[in-house]
């Protein structure tokens, strides 16, 4: 019985060291709970991460800043006297506004790459998504310099796919009339 006993207390001790280990190799360096054979999952933190876009038309944009910017508890990274825009972290969110005529509410939605090879996956999920696809490509817009692509869905929501280069002096950009009015129709 003391044997029995002892080898009891023995594979005990080994199932939590194997624990322990187990613990300290998945929540080591940020890693998740999570598990493929014996490496962790990475956490969101450490994967790069697409951000979701919206851009509302509003009817005053003091007004509509003065709104997010108490909402969102942050000022904009970007305040024109036509347009402001917001890179929020929590949640990761592009969020702009624009004072233009026509209806006002939701103009498009869209999602923003970190990288030109994450929009080449966007690219390719827009085209199995199906409905109407519009490659716009390399253009200027928002106060931006961006490789686009477009599709509208079954509601006639506009989505934008997208991934920016760099700054632009003005809202359309050199000798563009036209931009995010939509999207894939055009």
């Amino acid at each position: 019985m003391a044997a029995k006993a002892a080898r009891w207390r023995s594979d005990v001790c080994e199932l939590a060291v194997a624990i322990i280990e187990i613990s300290l190799r998945l929540f080591a360096d940020g890693n998740d709970y999570q598990c493929k054979g014996d490496q962790a999952f990475k956490t969101r933190k450490e994967i790069p991460m697409k951000r979701m876009h919206v851009m509302l038309r509003v009817k005053n944009l003091d007004e509509s800043v003065n709104f997010y910017s108490a909402l969102f508890d942050s000022a904009p990274i970007i305040s024109k006297p036509d347009y402001a825009k917001w890179m929020l972290e929590d949640p990761r969110l592009n969020f702009s506004i624009a004072e233009k005529s026509g209806a006002y509410g939701i103009e498009h939605l869209g999602i923003q790459a970190e990288t030109p090879a994450e929009l080449d996956e966007l690219r390719a999920r827009i085209a199995r998504a199906g409905g109407i696809v519009r490659n716009e490509g390399e253009t200027s817009c928002c106060y931006a310099n961006s490789d686009k692509t477009w599709v509208v869905d079954a509601q006639e929501v506009a989505w934008e796919g997208f991934h920016t280069s760099g700054v632009a002096k003005t809202y359309y950009g050199e000798g563009c009339l036209a931009c995010c009015q939509a999207s894939a129709a055009g």
